[in-house]
């Protein structure tokens, strides 16, 4: 690292990063399709950097590091040490800049035996960028309070230089590395969470990133006949155009934030990967959306700034699988929930809760939620 490096404190970076990406919002609506390559992806950014202090132009490089199969995989890790239950995303991301590896409260008791109403446990995936904590901080503990198994990891695990992007700058950023290998991670944890409940199969809930990594697991590592449901929130199934991810990396810097010495972002696999078009979206889905035997849920917001259009996230039933894709705001539009506070919704809540157990959570909760700065249905 260069003697330049230095990162804002978590506070400061928390509120840095949520106007950030707020001012994506408008910018994605305004901004043409970003190539769907690396080069293409570091070209846009670049566009958008200011020029430092002493003159120099600042420019975005793309990462280099591993790919999938390489000999510098990423990893997975446990989530242990249970925290606090939150009801807002800053909060929660900050408390997980601090307990990078904390666990979602109400998951990971590994003693947890299914009972007769919910037979089946339901393992949490994260986004980029992001850990099973600062995602799961509010739904985790009130699906536990449902009376279903829950359980949680932290995967994608990937430094700088090995490709993972700026976002392993700061602690408990995970969801970077090749999806190819978050899939495999995926299918490992299944597999303890099969062993140690003696459950046959689980359900999955997934945010972002963690849509196409679930799909990845069913269709290609072996998930098949082990997940009854999938419930997804701003899932990227189709890709995204990046453009909340391309201006959340050109305002970071723009902050002032050195990162590598001279304001160079790397930009990382896993939102390469993302980007609509790409060979992981070619291969992920050229048999169609679903797998037979699965019930699908795909819940969108129509303020996500990051999962856009958010129409993408939606899926399309094929032979003997169930979708019900689902926007937020229809028949509740005073739920403003972005990207991240999505996953702080009472309504996002209460739909996931549905799809797990319908007969016995059918109400769907209607409230305000606020964009970007609050959660749990107030400020």
């Amino acid at each position: 690292m260069r003697p330049g490096f230095r990162v804002l404190g978590s506070a400061v970076f928390a509120s840095a990063t949520a106007m950030a990406v707020a001012l994506s919002s408008g910018a994605s609506q305004a901004q043409p399709e970003i190539p769907a390559t690396t080069q293409g992806l570091a070209d846009y950014i670049s566009q958008g950097l200011n020029r430092a202090a002493d003159g120099r132009q600042p420019k975005a490089i793309a990462g280099t590091g591993s790919s999938s199969g390489s000999a510098a995989a990423s990893t997975a890790s446990d989530a242990i040490g249970e925290g606090p239950e939150m009801t807002a995303f800053l909060a929660a991301f900050g408390y997980g800049l601090t307990h990078p590896d904390a666990a979602p409260p109400g998951s990971n008791n590994w003693n947890c035996t299914p009972s007769a109403e919910h037979p089946r446990p339901v393992v949490l995936v994260h986004g980029t960028w992001l850990n099973t904590y600062d995602s799961f901080a509010y739904l985790s503990p009130r699906i536990a309070r449902a009376g279903f198994c829950v359980f949680a990891f932290n995967f994608g695990r990937e430094g700088v230089l090995e490709g993972g992007g700026l976002g392993p700058i700061l602690p408990g950023r995970y969801g970077v590395g090749p999806m190819e290998d978050s899939a495999r991670q995926l299918a490992a944890f299944v597999e303890r969470v099969r062993t140690a409940t003696g459950a046959p199969m689980v359900d999955i809930i997934g945010h972002s990133q963690g849509g196409p990594v679930a799909s990845r697991y069913l269709k290609f590592e072996g998930g098949q006949g082990k997940v009854g449901k999938v419930v997804t929130f701003g899932a990227t199934n189709h890709g995204t155009s990046l453009l909340g991810m391309a201006t959340l990396g050109r305002i970071i810097t723009n902050l002032g934030i050195d990162i590598l010495g001279f304001y160079e972002p790397f930009i990382g696999q896993a939102n390469v990967q993302q980007a609509v078009g790409s060979q992981f979206y070619a291969t992920l889905n050229r048999d169609g959306d679903t797998v037979p035997g699965v019930s699908y849920t795909a819940i969108g917001t129509t303020h996500d700034e990051i999962s856009n259009p958010y129409e993408w996230t939606f899926l399309t039933a094929g032979p003997d699988a169930t979708v019900d894709n689902i926007t937020l705001q229809q028949g509740c539009e005073q739920d403003l929930s972005d990207h991240l506070t999505l996953m702080y919704s009472p309504r996002a809540v209460s739909i996931a809760l549905r799809a797990l157990d319908p007969a016995t959570q059918p109400e769907l909760v209607c409230t305000f939620n606020p964009w970007m700065i609050g959660g749990g249905g107030k400020l």
